[in-house]
């Protein structure tokens, strides 16, 4: 399937809204998270001066409300539109007695993965490969690897079932959330499983996908994955706070995150987050910089026009159909507007990344047509729900500034 352009969008209709947010930023400074060769200074990331009223102060008030309506511990907010910041807060406690705020330290999960499909199409760019290069060329260990290529393993239609969805696994990790995994173990877990389908021809979210794809970068490359993404991305992004690690330590300052995913609310803030995805891409990252990467990474920044459009759609617009093989729950239909793309969701008029684990939760969103970017992560209380509570947030703040362009559900 060719890949198909981002369908156009109309401009905003809440003149408004949108009138008072250029009046409001016109006074206030630019961005300082720049791109390019990573050399430009970002300043500290600290909560703008509390607004009174207008678009900034709406902002603040979704927040307020989301965070006492859903019971979360901890909401920290960036918004900005064509660059310049709109408003940076954080509200309620990483600890008990000890404030959230914006420059703590956070797991951005699946963030990572947008990285990844980033770097790809950058290689791409670069002339090293094809997208529809065979992965079998640098893990030839696979099976099937030879039907498998890259854009399969980016834009997850591999047919590879998801290990994080095998029974049995999510209550290993229960039992012991200090366990350190390997991509063996990991890989192993799908591979050993038969497909949902034949490579190619629907669409699954699978962390194996993702696994190795890491794994194959690093082979194409001769370069570690946390190097190269250092280099490709995160780099010449100037995310200065976004780093990987290969244990579960976070940097300070530090975000703590608590869940009640085995039967007790308890600190989960420093479980071993090695099965999410592949070693080297287990990142942890701030509030400035998620904002930063919800810009460069939804707008394609680093890519040529022709990997942008390969980024927005691999050709997953229209798979995700539901066979004997691959329910409904497991392949959910996608259609023009609302799909995943290269290691990036496409939702509605917004491109979107929003990674869960174990208590914390992050929302990355950016409208291209606005400039308008939304960067949330949350953390729970003892009575939070289950699931995406920072894209909820998302959802919130898309509503109130771009009532015309909301936010869907995916998943």
């Amino acid at each position: 399937m060719s890949p198909a352009p981002l369908p156009s969008r109309p401009r905003l209709a809440a003149a408004t809204a949108f009138t008072a947010l250029a009046v409001l930023l016109a006074l206030g400074s630019p961005v300082a998270a720049a791109g390019g060769d990573g050399g430009h200074h970002r300043e500290e990331c600290n909560s703008s001066p509390p607004p009174v009223r207008g678009p900034a102060r709406e902002v603040l008030r979704v927040a307020e409300r989301a965070k006492a309506e859903m019971d979360l511990k901890s909401v920290i907010v960036r918004v900005t539109v064509g660059g310049r910041e709109l408003v940076t807060s954080a509200l309620g406690e990483s600890m008990t007695g000890v404030p959230a705020e914006p420059a703590m330290h956070f797991r951005n999960g699946n963030i990572a993965i947008s990285y990844m499909g980033t770097a790809l199409l950058r290689l791409v760019d670069q002339g090293r490969v094809g997208l529809d290069d065979p992965v079998g060329r640098w893990l030839p260990g696979l099976k099937d690897g030879d039907r498998i290529t890259l854009r399969m393993l980016a834009a997850s239609t591999t047919g590879l079932r998801d290990y994080v969805t095998t029974p049995g696994f999510p209550q290993a990790v229960a039992a012991n959330p200090f366990r350190q995994w390997t991509p063996d173990e990991l890989v192993s877990i799908s591979t050993r499983q038969d497909r949902w389908y034949a490579p190619g021809t629907n669409w699954s979210y699978s962390h194996a996908n993702f696994v190795l794809l890491g794994a194959a970068l690093e082979k194409i490359t001769g370069t570690r994955l946390d190097v190269l993404l250092r280099r490709e991305i995160t780099g010449p992004l100037g995310l200065r706070e976004t780093r990987n690690s290969f244990t579960p330590d976070i940097p300070r300052p530090v975000l703590h995150a608590f869940t009640d995913s085995r039967g007790t609310y308890e600190e989960s803030t420093f479980w071993n987050p090695s099965w999410t995805t592949a070693p080297g891409a287990v990142q942890t990252t701030d509030i400035c910089d998620l904002e930063r990467s919800a810009v460069a990474i939804g707008s394609g920044e680093l890519l040529s026009p022709a990997s942008y459009q390969e980024l927005l759609d691999p050709g997953t617009v229209g798979l995700g159909h539901a066979t004997r093989t691959c329910p409904a729950k497991v392949c959910l239909a996608q259609t023009e507007a609302t799909h995943y793309g290269m290691g990036v969701l496409v939702l509605g008029d917004w491109v979107s990344q929003h990674p869960l684990f174990f208590g914390y939760s992050a929302s990355m969103a950016y409208l291209p047509s606005e400039g308008l970017a939304i960067a949330v992560s949350t953390t729970l209380g003892p009575e939070a729900p289950d699931g995406h509570t920072a894209h909820t947030v998302a959802q919130r703040i898309a509503a109130a500034l771009a009532p015309d362009h909301p936010i869907p559900d995916f998943g």
